[in-house]
């Protein structure tokens, strides 16, 4: 053989081995935003969401799947893996994000959509970023918070904008990146649908414009049929939370309320079956370019439905297609939407923490197809999860100095069907509603209402308070949160204060 053909063989082979093919996942987090865990088809909605459906015929449900009952908070928790207020709140002055780890371990770095916290994804180790760095928006006309890879972006003035299409445009775009560099991508969409105001597609509100006429009570009845057809929890279907006082009896609404009520919740139910439909464009994206085996996707949501009517005028006057709308819905609705829980966003009673997660991975998913664990999980896993997977490590300090501890647990022994050791103490709080999940038992205050004690793993939906029965489990559990909320997640005395010896009422 000539010696230049041998020398350019022995090259070639040196470059291959020198730079392996790198096999490591892409990751795709889609979180939602006030979706309720019943508000999608396979956690039981009468809406239609076939995409995100269809991952879940071919993953993994999670119906132990915790947020934080908040907005901003969770996505904390998701980026850091820690507690809110331990990461510094919304300045993230204590955390890293799974941005910078990722970002650091050779992955694109990418976002869209809804930031809510303070400077920028580009910041926070985020290459490419399109979206709106405020909590909420008008889904047509934007705000002044849009940015594009840390500059200024200006929303088009076309009827052609909305911004949950938007997001998965740019999400389509920031791929067809990360393919042409040839490397693993790590890509967080934060959509804002489906939170207020209630902005819709016209052609999607038309398919539900007589859904919902016969009211929340009969729809909430349907979607606690359709959980137990789907076996979300177990053969036993556990014992949906009546509709609590606050909720009007439907037919006690005149036909007027009755069409507005019926009307406003069209809009979010548009809004969520858009929200799939956008999904479905990305996850046939990856599909087309050959990445969906090895791209493991998370879907979940912020928190609870949010019962807070912030409707404003001329309200019911202009369409929910019309920029200038500003619809909410009630909490009647938002009682639909966390079925069969108690309670909403904000409150850390199931309601309000439970999350509908979805879990997809072709290439490395064991369970079976169509799965459903009961495992308890939160959003601090996922930095734990995405360290594992991007085979790198936790850093022990960044440019601002050491870091706290990790929280979080890789949910990866669930991903491969096994029983993964549960956390030693989940803990919950926002605006002095507060709780902590030890095993099955939860002990959770609305608002600084004295103690509730529940076990879950017999009373998932909170019905029976065993607080009077169990003193001193309450006790136990009850120093358990003031030891983690003084020591870990570094609140002040203020926020810390002693429950009430009375129950407080709720203002919804």
């Amino acid at each position: 053989m000539p010696t230049c053909l041998l020398t350019a063989l022995l090259s070639l082979v040196f470059v291959s081995s020198a730079f392996p093919q790198d096999t490591r996942p892409n990751i795709l987090v889609i979180m939602a935003d006030d979706l309720g865990f019943a508000d999608i088809g396979c956690f039981g909605a009468e809406i239609q969401t076939p995409n995100l459906d269809k991952l879940a015929s071919d993953g993994l449900r999670f119906t132990q799947f915790y947020n934080t009952a908040k907005c901003h908070s969770s996505r904390i928790s998701l980026l850091t893996g820690l507690y809110a207020n331990q990461a510094g709140q919304e300045s993230l002055s204590r955390g890293i994000t799974t941005a910078q780890v990722l970002r650091n371990a050779g992955y694109l770095t990418a976002m869209t959509g809804k930031w809510h916290l303070k400077e920028e994804p580009t910041d926070h180790g985020f290459q490419r970023y399109w979206g709106h760095l405020s909590g909420a928006c008008n889904f047509f006309l934007g705000d002044n918070t849009f940015r594009l890879n840390g500059e200024k972006w200006d929303v088009p003035r076309n009827e052609n904008f909305y911004t949950t299409t938007a997001n998965a445009d740019w999400a389509i775009q920031f791929i067809d990146e990360a393919k042409t560099q040839d490397k693993p991508m790590y890509l967080y969409m934060a959509f804002n649908a489906p939170h207020y105001p209630l902005h819709c597609l016209e052609e999607d509100f038309k398919l539900y414009e007589d859904t919902y006429k016969p009211g929340w009570d009969a729809i909430r009845s349907q979607r606690q049929a359709k959980q137990k057809q789907l076996g979300l929890f177990g053969e036993d279907y556990l014992t949906p939370a009546p509709r609590p006082d606050h909720v009007e009896p439907w037919e006690s609404l005149d036909d007027e309320q009755k069409d507005w009520e019926s009307q406003r919740m069209a809009a979010y139910a548009a809004m969520v079956h858009r929200l799939d439909i956008e999904i479905g464009r990305v996850i046939d994206h990856l599909r087309d370019n050959k990445m969906l085996d090895n791209t493991l996707v998370l879907f979940v949501s912020d928190n609870g439905a949010c019962p807070f009517d912030r409707t404003k005028k001329p309200g019911k006057q202009l369409r929910p297609w019309d920029p200038k709308s500003y619809w909410c819905y009630s909490p009647g609705w938002a009682h639909v939407g966390n079925t069969p829980f108690r309670l909403y966003k904000q409150n850390q009673h199931e309601g309000g923490i439970s999350s509908p997660a979805i879990v997809h991975w072709p290439g490395g998913l064991k369970t079976k197809p169509g799965s459903i664990t009961d495992q308890p999980a939160h959003l601090i896993d996922v930095m734990a999860t995405v360290i594992e997977l991007s085979k790198t490590q936790y850093p022990e300090k960044d440019r601002q100095g050491e870091l706290e501890p990790l929280q979080g647990k890789s949910l990866v022994p669930i991903l491969e069907g096994k029983a993964r050791a549960p956390h030693d103490a989940l803990y919950f709080e926002f605006a002095n509603n507060r709780a902590v999940r030890i095993g099955d038992m939860k002990l959770v205050s609305f608002r600084q209402s004295p103690w509730e004690l529940y076990d879950l793993s017999k009373d998932r939906t909170e019905l029976n308070n065993l607080a009077v029965e169990q003193p001193g489990i309450v006790k136990a559990m009850g120093d358990s949160w003031y030891h983690w909320a003084e020591q870990v997640n570094l609140m002040n005395a203020k926020q810390r204060q002693p429950v009430k010896d009375t129950m407080q009422k709720p203002n919804f």
